[in-house]
């Protein structure tokens, strides 16, 4: 019996090692630029301008008059393509293509921020594509969003967002 396992052992080694090497040319092949990936995708978020700022003192001033609030403390927005606020609270500005940022009566930076991809209607299923929202720089009160196509090119989306404060 130990003769049977010691033989099903060498050929266990020999096969592993044969795949580890067979498997080792491939790992270190090296991506063509024409490899279908997509372009590098900036992290920076744009400059904030003093209109920005002067709307989000405002609307900090204005605190929770600002939009309606969800017991829990929670702001809930939909946001149209085109950077216009469909419902829920806050304010709104669009930047460039896909971006956007939602101002709200209160300070939000150590809150939850969860944003999709999604109608401001009941129509149809929402186009695919890709939402990054992050607390906005130098403006305690706001998160800013990015919107991208499945591709990871920024494109005006409809989008959903949901801030836990």
């Amino acid at each position: 019996m130990t003769r049977f396992f010691r033989r099903k052992t060498a050929a266990v080694a020999i096969a592993a090692l044969a795949l580890a090497l067979a498997g080792g040319g491939i790992a270190v092949a090296k991506p063509t630029a024409e490899s279908g990936q997509p372009a590098a995708r900036s992290a920076q978020q744009p400059a904030v301008t003093t209109a920005a700022l002067n709307s989000a003192k405002a609307t900090l001033a204005e605190g929770e008059s600002v939009g309606v609030q969800a017991a829990g403390g929670f702001y809930a927005t939909v946001v149209n393509a085109n950077g216009t606020k469909a419902r829920g609270a806050g304010v709104v500005i669009k930047y460039g293509v896909g971006q956007y940022e939602v101002q709200f009566g209160s300070n939000v930076t150590t809150g939850v921020y969860v944003a999709t991809i999604g109608r401001p209607d009941s129509c149809c299923i929402p186009p695919a594509g890709e939402v990054a929202v992050a607390p906005r720089l130098l403006t305690p009160n706001a998160v800013f969003i990015q919107t991208r196509n499945s591709a990871g090119v920024a494109a005006d989306l409809p989008f959903h967002l949901l801030v836990h404060r």
